[in-house]
């Protein structure tokens, strides 16, 4: 017998807890939510921290939602400023950092990821910082405001949105990347040195093959011996998932919280959405965690109506952006270890490099062509598979191959 599901528990008031709780109303859901975060501030979208708040001093912080509408207009108990940090599953009862406990049926855990430390600056003499919250963002905007040293640790797509606002508000800006060039665990070479040529003309330096093995009050020590003058350090070389509370169930957290097309977990009743799901890509062809804005809204909106009674499978491609000065760089799917096919002159900093995988487009990454982007989502979330040919000429549309992979749904279903 099917149980009643009167009390669903959101464990994470991110954006993926969010846009949960807004999808159960939507699809009529009439019982109680609560959502627990353990940051003091309602929901809100984090790409603003390394984007809009960094780029402008006068940026607010923007809500999902203003704080009333939560229990004014939806009906949601929203519970800030605390952790959910255990979880009796036979008893259905989620306990907050603050002595709090919530009975549920339901269970999401959106509980998201936490920056992996630098272990050889943790203690030392030189101020160092992460970019995960509000408050670090607004840290290290009034860094840019009094132009600071700035040293960054991983040459990602935060790091180097964080060197962008910092080179642009007069900064001296040096990027420490282990690896050999930039981004390299997303994006194809052409694409990394495209970046690091940008970066380079706004007056950013790079030290390239290099790992922080310690700090004084006004300095970073390299491995390779050099010392690099700071100010501040931000350290962006990655994310872990929070897999704490899962932990407590006994659902296995190491590389994220294992889930079905569904978002089901391995414990019964409870589900698991956004950064900190380990979901299975096709594009990838193996189970991953996607730390995108799309992933965190679009896959908790889909496990939301799973949660009470749906049934529908979530297999969305990967798709994130980012700007780096006057380039709008987007990625679907899977770049790596493919062949490449480039649409566009790579030279006037407007084109498109498809991946493939012998007759499978699996990625797509964009520079400025965000028209293209919308077509090339569209026919990888649709397996389809163009002609090589095709995609080769700068003059093929890609909109025809989203037609055809259209008509071909339609014959499927007749």
């Amino acid at each position: 017998m099917a149980r009643t599901i009167e009390n669903i528990v959101i464990a994470g008031a991110g954006q993926a807890g969010a846009r949960a709780a807004e999808a159960l109303r939507a699809r009529g859901f009439k019982g109680a939510i609560t959502m627990i975060g353990d940051e003091p501030h309602p929901p809100y979208e984090r790409p603003q921290l390394s984007k809009a708040m960094l780029q402008s001093p006068d940026a607010p912080l923007a809500y999902i939602k203003q704080p009333r509408d939560w229990n004014e207009t939806l009906g949601v108990r929203l519970e800030t400023g605390t952790a959910a940090v255990d979880c009796d599953a036979d008893r259905r009862i989620v306990s907050t950092a603050d002595g709090g406990s919530f009975p549920f049926d339901r269970l999401l855990l959106a509980t998201g990821t936490r920056p992996r430390r630098l272990a050889a600056l943790d203690g030392g003499p030189l101020n160092v910082q992460y970019l995960r919250n509000v408050e670090d963002a607004i840290r290290f905007r009034r860094h840019i405001a009094a132009r600071s040293r700035i040293v960054i640790v991983g040459g990602g797509v935060i790091g180097l949105e964080a060197a962008c606002a910092a080179a642009k508000g007069g900064c001296h800006v040096t990027v420490i990347e282990s690896e050999a060039r930039l981004l390299a665990r997303a994006f194809p070479a052409l694409i990394s040195d495209l970046v690091a040529d940008k970066h380079r003309n706004h007056g950013v330096e790079f030290v390239f093959g290099a790992t922080v093995t310690g700090s004084t009050s006004q300095s970073v020590q390299l491995s390779n011996g050099k010392d690099i003058p700071a100010d501040l350090v931000l350290v962006g070389i990655g994310v872990v998932p929070s897999g704490d509370l899962a932990g407590r169930l006994g659902l296995p957290t190491a590389d994220g919280i294992a889930v079905d097309a569904c978002g089901r977990t391995a414990a019964s009743d409870i589900f698991c959405a956004g950064d900190a799901a380990l979901q299975w890509s096709r594009c990838h062809g193996r189970p991953i965690r996607v730390e995108t804005w799309a992933n965190a809204q679009n896959q908790a909106i889909a496990v939301a109506a799973n949660m009470i009674g749906g049934t529908s499978e979530y297999n969305d491609p990967p798709w994130f952006w980012t700007d780096q000065y006057d380039l709008n760089i987007q990625v679907a799917g899977d770049m790596r270890e493919a062949d490449y096919i480039a649409r566009g002159d790579p030279t006037s900093e407007k084109f498109s490099v498809i991946a493939m995988r012998g007759t499978e487009m699996v990625g797509a990454l964009t520079v400025n062509a965000a028209k293209d982007m919308a077509m090339l989502r569209r026919i990888i979330a649709a397996n389809a598979k163009p002609q090589r040919g095709d995609l080769e000429s700068p003059g093929y549309d890609l909109r025809a191959a989203v037609e055809i992979t259209m008509k071909a749904g339609e014959g499927d279903r007749q």
